[in-house]
């Protein structure tokens, strides 16, 4: 991750920083020993970060067998297993990134409002400066502005966009797009997809569709299924995953609007819960403002000690 990039998630995380860092460590520094009324505080303070209750049962089991194994009388001392410990579980599986060496699909899944037609837009852009031959296919036929939105998200990317009649069947923009896919070389074709949950059955028949077509028409492509996701929607946007991982099958997640919440914890939360990555991460509004997503770099820019410009 690029330094001026880490300094742009560092301070997009300010809140969440603030918040998470200084309620932790009233509990690390606020207890003179570790018992049970230390872990039930912070366990409690977990949970409010948005962790989850499943990922923080996992993460407090492991820190009480830490304390035990490691024989720690001191709580401040939890701090650091408890930061490794969640730097561990958000670590990337070998073969994250592995769809970056050939030619991919990518469907971007997602409620509306969440920063979906945008993350298009820009891991277009992205993907463009990295050399590779972008087309976009704007396969959202349902929203109104969708398609507006993202012909002038593509423009800012320079790059081609196929889209089709406002409420038309979005496998025919597949269709169109595939083909163009074919003929122009291209090396990353971007879908954004509609964002309807109302009616599951006709999403996943909608989705099915458009994996018939892919299947096809571009056989020996990768696919990567990456749903979109607020950081500002805490335990709502992991409901929203769980609600597309039943009608899809998930491979990542692009997590946005992360300078809006004092809760980052969702992230962790969701990884737990559904076993599959962070791949990308938004940090602003600019075309620029998206970067693979590097679980270290995140923790780090989570947990670092805050400074009187951010209090």
């Amino acid at each position: 991750m690029a330094e001026g990039f880490f300094k742009k998630l560092k301070a997009s995380l300010t809140k969440t920083r603030t918040s998470i860092s200084e309620n932790l460590d009233n509990v690390f520094y606020g207890n003179s020993e570790i018992d049970d009324d230390f872990y039930e505080e912070l366990e409690e303070q977990l949970i409010m970060a948005d962790l989850g209750v499943n990922a923080t049962s996992r993460i407090m089991d492991h820190l009480r067998t830490q304390v035990v194994t490691q024989k720690i009388r001191q709580t401040s001392k939890c701090r650091d297993l408890l930061i490794e410990d969640i730097r561990e579980q958000m670590a990337m599986p070998p073969n994250a990134y592995v769809f970056l060496n050939g030619r991919t699909v990518i469907f971007a899944i997602g409620v509306n409002g969440v920063g979906k037609t945008t993350s298009v837009g820009k891991l277009a852009a992205l993907f463009k400066n990295e050399g590779k031959n972008v087309l976009v296919a704007a396969a959202d036929t349902y929203r109104a502005a969708a398609t507006e939105q993202l012909q002038e998200w593509t423009k800012r990317a320079d790059v081609p966009l196929i889209t089709g009649s406002e409420g038309g069947d979005p496998a025919s923009v597949i269709y169109d797009a595939v083909h163009a896919a074919k003929a122009r070389d291209i090396d990353m074709l971007i879908i954004d997809t509609a964002g309807r949950l109302h009616n599951k059955k006709n999403l996943m028949q909608e989705l099915a569709k458009m994996n018939r077509i892919i299947d096809k028409e571009l056989p020996f492509w990768n696919r990567e299924n990456l749903i979109v996701l607020d950081g500002t929607t805490g335990q709502n946007g992991l409901t929203q995953a769980r609600e597309f991982f039943d009608v899809a099958k998930l491979s990542g997640i692009i997590l946005t609007k992360l300078d809006g919440t004092a809760k980052g914890g969702i992230a962790v939360a969701i990884v737990n819960e559904l076993g599959i990555p962070v791949k990308y991460i938004g940090v602003g509004e600019g075309i620029d403002d998206m970067a693979m997503f590097d679980p270290d770099e995140y923790v780090n820019a989570l947990f670092a000690k805050t400074t009187p410009e951010e209090e």
